[in-house]
């Protein structure tokens, strides 16, 4: 398996710091500037200025440029390592690549800076304005700004390289210090509403300045206190973790029920102290979750590629609307009641059950590309209908549903003007549906998904029924899509076919990849991360200023996590292991595990196939 070895266990003397391979180090700089060049092409430093990292020092434009050279200093400089092989001892060599490659990228970024004073292309890039030259060229000039460029692209690259020859606990602090800072500036929203929710506004009246952005003194005390978290919290924590995952049995079942108990009350406790604004954005990041839960047992353990899952979280909606809807027109039909929410939401899951065989059933038989184009299409035929006219007595047409009421419990109606309420009742229906993924993945039906995923012809000559169970696998993720439709419509109070869009499938997917397939925990993760902090289609998230460039920052983050890391940020034991067998193996043959052909009884496989691994 590959690995970065750190430097203090490295065996070798440093090599010569000019014996570089040069043609690598230019061409990760060459991207460094197209990066940078790119980025500020794409108006992201303009749109992004106004967010403060730390007032007047630091903004996220700024961000958006500084985190280029730093990364490619690092990433050129990083030794990858098979089993058996011995790393060179870091030195200077890294820090001159490092400062090569920054260099390179600072100069790009100049070059622009020169073409932005000496021609006029705006017709062609729209982008190219006074204001994008007076951010790049900090208000003095060409040669100021020029100079500034190179000497931020060095310097930026020099520390990206650095971090593989610095000790390892002084690497632990930097890291440290710059992801405290980034997460206080980031979650100021949220952490201004529980200071205000507890009375500790003067805290925060510390760390932040009046117009958003951390202070300098509060940017200092958040770096001391990650400094400390460094140096005492951090082995704490990594202690616990894996004190957590060396339990088995009824240990295991009794932390984990602590766990789940200790989420709880934190779901109950904490929205009593956040504003509306982080509780609207909790319950956006709880509908999202509920959709990825259900998506999560369709791609993560049937694999079946669904891309048009919006569909059933739209049936949802309509369906709650028009059976809930007081706005009734003339050529609203007689005979459709008018139901409950409660009763409504039991006719609802009926119809996504009935919308789930629909399109599985044409569908059942396909695999791959074939598969994903045409639940696209089905998606897209959903939505035109609910758009045309042919159904326009019932969906509204381009009008939609309006008028739809909120939760009525009886003693209270719950609406989209209280979003804590909102919340807990998300809440419950994503406690309600990890319990049932939980149990189906444990399931006898789960693991024949799982199996499916795997290699569906196997599993069918295993005596599996794909069919049936790729039915099922389409019907459990449309009922739970559906659940989100219905509180969807009861929040918003109205629905209309722009709601229900495809971008809404994809970001459902993208947060299922991102998080993990097939790890409940992961889906949650990945919605908390792309929904809480970016946002969702239409939602807005902790960083607002990212709306325009979301679209992009998905499809970026997507390109990374496919090439370095396809099991998602919180992978699947099984998922990885499927994603990563051909490393497994080749690390265990390297480690003389796996038994040659000729050692071994016939019809066992050497070095050339998967071979036997042998017990460690």
């Amino acid at each position: 398996m590959s690995a970065t070895m750190d430097p203090t266990t490295a065996l070798e003397d440093a090599r010569d710091p000019f014996d570089q391979d040069w043609r690598k180090v230019v061409n990760y700089g060459l991207l460094t500037a197209m990066g940078m060049i790119f980025i500020s092409l794409a108006n992201m430093p303009i749109g992004l200025d106004s967010r403060k990292i730390i007032e007047p020092l630091l903004s996220m434009g700024y961000v958006s440029l500084l985190w280029l050279p730093v990364t490619m200093g690092y990433v050129v400089t990083s030794e990858k390592l098979l089993e058996g092989m011995t790393a060179h001892k870091k030195g200077p060599r890294e820090l001159v690549a490092g400062l090569v490659v920054g260099l390179i990228g600072g100069g790009g970024l100049s070059l622009l800076v020169v073409l932005l004073d000496n021609f006029d292309l705006r017709d062609p890039l729209v982008n190219w304005s006074p204001q994008l030259f007076a951010l790049l060229t900090f208000d003095n000039g060409v040669g100021h700004g020029v100079g500034v460029w190179l000497a931020i692209g060095a310097g930026l690259g020099l520390a990206g390289g650095s971090m593989h020859v610095l000790p390892t606990l002084a690497r632990k602090l930097v890291a440290s210090v710059v992801l405290w800072v980034l997460a206080f500036s980031v979650f100021e929203t949220v952490i201004s509403d529980i200071s205000e929710g507890i009375k500790l506004e003067w805290l925060t009246d510390e760390i932040y300045f009046v117009r958003g952005g951390l202070s300098q003194q509060g940017a200092l005390g958040v770096a001391i206190v990650g400094i400390l978290f460094s140096l005492f919290g951090r082995e704490r924590v990594r202690s616990a973790r894996q004190t957590f995952q060396s339990y088995e049995g009824a240990e295991r079942t009794q932390a984990n029920a602590m766990m789940i108990l200790a989420c709880g009350v934190a779901a109950i406790v904490l929205p009593m102290f956040l504003g509306r604004i982080t509780n609207e954005l909790l319950a956006n990041v709880g509908l999202f979750v509920l959709l990825a839960l259900g998506l999560n047992i369709v791609v993560g353990l049937a694999g079946i590629l669904d891309l048009g899952y919006v569909a059933f979280f739209a049936v949802g909606g309509y369906t709650t609307a028009i059976l809930t809807s007081s706005n009734r027109g003339e050529s609203w039909p007689d005979w459709v009641p008018h139901a409950h929410w409660f009763v409504a939401l039991l006719i609802v899951v009926v119809f996504a059950a009935i919308t789930g065989l629909f399109i599985g059933a044409p569908v059942i038989r396909m695999r791959g590309d074939y598969l994903a184009i045409v639940t696209l299409g089905f998606g897209e035929i959903i939505r035109l209908l609910f758009l045309s006219d042919w159904l326009g007595g019932y969906t509204g047409g381009a009008q939609g549903v309006t008028n739809i009421p909120g939760l009525d419990l009886g003693f209270v109606e719950i609406k989209g003007t209280d979003p804590r309420a909102i919340f807990y009742v998300v809440a419950i229906f994503c406690a309600l549906a990890i319990y049932i993924s939980w149990r189906l993945e444990k399931s006898r039906l789960g693991r024949a998904w799982m199996a499916i995923r795997e290699d569906e012809s196997v599993a069918e000559a295993m005596g599996i029924n794909t069919v049936n169970a790729k039915l099922m696998a389409f019907v459990v993720g449309a009922v739970l899509a559906s659940f989100s439709g219905a509180i969807f419509a009861a929040k918003v109070g109205s629905i209309f076919p722009t709601s229900f869009i495809i971008l809404v499938s994809i970001v459902i997917l993208v947060v299922v990849i991102v998080g993990g397939m097939g790890n409940i925990v992961g889906v949650m993760a990945g919605a908390a991360v792309l929904i809480g902090v970016l946002g969702g289609p239409k939602q807005p998230g902790l960083l607002a200023e990212f709306s325009e460039f979301k679209l992009l920052i998905y499809g970026a983050l997507l390109i990374w996590m496919m090439l370095k890391r396809p099991e998602g940020l919180v992978p699947n034991v099984r998922r990885s292991r499927e994603l990563h067998q051909e490393e497994f193996l080749q690390d265990a043959w390297l480690k003389g595990q796996v038994d040659d052909a000729e050692d071994d009884e016939p019809g066992a496989e050497g070095p050339g196939g998967e071979g036997k691994v042998a017990p460690a």
